[in-house]
């Protein structure tokens, strides 16, 4: 089931891109809905709401008009109404209860993707408290990781595995693999502040370069989902990072996966 809705909003996705090439962005940022349209009016009507949202129209956990309200001001049926708030709740914007309407989530943690940056550096440049609660930190051997650095299948890793969380609240499970031989002793002394990458450049002396790095979005399975407290099968955005040092070495593989309703990532395109 979370499976479908994931793809669905894939596909509703490219029908608002080729509508917006096609009509321009007046097509999805206009307030009233356009019955022309070939865009359902559920998905406008979704945009609009998403907009007012993200605008900061309503305050984190301020009740959203209730579906009578909005069923009037835009002429549209309740069950309109109800699936674009219902896709608003799967995408982690609104919470619904029962008998008491909708309420907006927590503002998103947005992340802008210019630099190489860790999580606790991303979390400071905000003005907000961070900290990791560390599952696992040891040495170890793994031939996928191995073959995705371009090493050696039985060369000595360091995984790090850690729930990373934000003024108390779990937003990403991260694991790391590090090349042993490039930072020898590091599970015996630790990080420096927490950081594993003030810990390589100040701890160590190595120089961070560039890194590689893919999304994808899945349902989260049973693990994620209790280790992040969210439900098995809600979204989430797992990110895949190889670092490298300046001169091209490759130096840690991470894999990390945030919770979709509290975390996104806006990426700069120039031409």
């Amino acid at each position: 089931m979370h499976r479908t809705n994931v793809y669905l909003i894939f596909n509703l996705c490219c029908v608002i891109i080729y509508n917006v090439m096609i009509y321009g962005q007046d097509a999805v940022k206009t307030e009233t809905l356009n019955r022309q349209s070939p865009i359902p009016l559920y998905y406008q009507l979704k945009e609009i709401l998403r907009s007012w949202i993200t605008s900061g129209k309503f305050d984190s956990d301020g009740c959203f008009p209730p579906e009578r309200k909005l069923q009037e001001r835009y002429g549209i049926s309740r069950m309109t109404v109800r699936r674009a708030l219902a896709e608003l709740v799967n995408e982690g914007f609104l919470i619904r209860e029962q008998g008491r309407g909708s309420f907006v989530v927590k503002t998103r943690m947005q992340e802008q993707l210019r630099h190489l940056t860790s999580f606790t550096e991303d979390t400071e440049q905000r003005g907000l408290s961070s900290e990791a609660k560390v599952l696992d930190f040891q040495i170890t051997v793994d031939t996928e990781v191995a073959e995705e650095m371009g090493i050696s299948e039985d060369e000595e890793l360091i995984r790090l595995q850690r729930i990373r969380m934000v003024e108390g609240e779990p937003l990403a499970l991260q694991t790391s693999f590090i090349r042993h031989n490039l930072c020898p002793g590091l599970v015996e002394q630790g990080l420096l502040g927490e950081s594993l990458y003030k810990t390589l450049e100040a701890g160590y002396g190595l120089r961070l370069g560039r890194a590689r790095q893919t999304f994808e979005a899945k349902p989260a399975d049973e693990y994620e989902a209790g280790l992040l407290g969210i439900d098995v099968g809600q979204s989430v955005l797992v990110l895949e990072r190889l670092t490298y040092l300046h001169n091209g070495t490759p130096i840690e593989y991470v894999r990390s996966t945030y919770r979709g309703d509290r975390y996104r990532f806006t990426v700069e395109l120039l031409r």
